[in-house]
């Protein structure tokens, strides 16, 4: 396993392990568990703390029906278990101004708490799941400088954040493949992450992808979890059936000009100023730049691009990560935006990573129509 990764997977743990006591404390605290009871409920929860590392360290290895049960269980419970810990946060939180109104009654409203919040948080998750899998297509106009005649009015689908893999497989990619030929775009762009990173065959996975024919084709630029498994593979799989994949290159598409840069040359400002220096961008000419992650904004304004094409926030999926990337990208964390002469759009993703739920945000398919930019 490569060192992110495993870093990740590490903090991760340490966080799941401190969610898992916070809700047998709780439980045990507002609820009256007999011994029994508490006994089984710390072994459940014991075990439970250790059930995603333990999920996802195989599907970084091997690829069969019981790993991608066990990934697509244990990454669910992981989401469930987001909203549980912020349920007990509130109950301790709620507890306090309770003991000091009534407390003689103490005892039975901090379990009439305890039910309530766990409802909710119970609600949350189910709504979470249900709304990660209602696919919305949007639809948005973009105007260019210098844009060719024959790209007024043309159509683009943009996609990003697939992460094929364990939990979105090949179904997941067969209503993707049959909303963008219903779309007919005449070109499509994939901003990074679409395999998620573990172990499987990618030919097979994205095979109703590969079934995508726009006129002008389908370009691709890898993104950060392509570099968590086979990146060779993925790609090699790509090119095998005709997608273009962009790795640090300029190509030409009927008159604008279409780049891709790899997700690890772009933590490297030098690296990247180099590879966009390279590329030569002719700033007579449209171009557009596929960045998996909406940063260096002003390396790329100044190479010359137009329009850059972004994802990996997913918006945060939900709380609190939905707080921390508003924190982290501010408002090119999702959507439409200038930055000076380049304009950024981020797309918050048609998959998920992890927690397959999404609450305040939706997974999203973006049909662009570009248009000549009035001066």
């Amino acid at each position: 396993m490569k060192v992110w990764p495993a870093l990740g997977i590490v903090l991760i743990q340490a966080i799941l392990c401190l969610g898992h006591w916070l809700l047998y404390v709780t439980a045990v605290s507002f609820w009256p568990l007999g011994a029994e009871t508490r006994h089984l409920l710390a072994i459940v929860l014991a075990v439970l703390s250790f059930s995603f590392v333990a999920a996802t360290l195989p599907s970084f290895r091997w690829t069969n029906a019981l790993v991608g049960i066990c990934y697509t269980l244990a990454s669910s419970w992981m989401g469930v278990l987001n909203f549980l810990t912020w349920a007990a946060c509130l109950c301790w939180l709620i507890a306090l101004p309770i003991h000091w109104i009534d407390a003689a009654n103490e005892a039975q409203a901090r379990m009439w708490v305890a039910d309530a919040l766990l409802a909710l948080a119970l609600m949350a998750s189910l709504y979470g799941f249900v709304n990660a899998r209602r696919i919305r297509e949007r639809s948005l106009t973009i105007e260019l400088s210098n844009l060719p005649d024959a790209w007024r009015g043309r159509k683009a689908l943009m996609l990003s954040d697939l992460h094929l893999g364990h939990v979105n497989g090949a179904g997941f990619a067969r209503r993707i493949a049959e909303i963008a030929r219903r779309l007919n775009p005449e070109v499509i762009f994939i901003a990074g992450d679409l395999y998620d990173g573990s172990k499987v065959d990618p030919a097979k996975l994205a095979a109703p992808l590969f079934e995508m024919k726009p006129p002008l084709g389908v370009y691709f630029c890898g993104g950060n979890h392509e570099e968590f498994g086979d990146e060779a593979a993925y790609e090699a799989a790509l090119r095998g059936v005709g997608f273009r994949v962009l790795h640090n290159e300029l190509t030409d598409v009927d008159g604008v000009q279409v780049a891709g840069v790899r997700y690890a040359d772009t933590t490297f400002p030098q690296r990247l100023q180099g590879i966009l220096e390279k590329m030569k961008v002719d700033e007579g000419r449209a171009a557009i730049l596929l960045n998996h992650v909406p940063n260096r904004l002003p390396m790329v304004e100044q190479a010359g691009f137009d329009l850059q094409l972004s994802g990996h926030t997913h918006g945060g999926q939900f709380f609190p990560f939905t707080w921390i990337t508003q924190r982290v990208f501010g408002r090119f964390t999702f959507g439409l935006h200038a930055f000076g002469e380049l304009q950024v759009l981020t797309s918050v993703g048609v998959g998920t990573w992890g927690p397959p739920m999404r609450i305040g945000t939706a997974p999203e398919m973006i049909l662009i129509t570009f248009e000549q930019a009035v001066v």
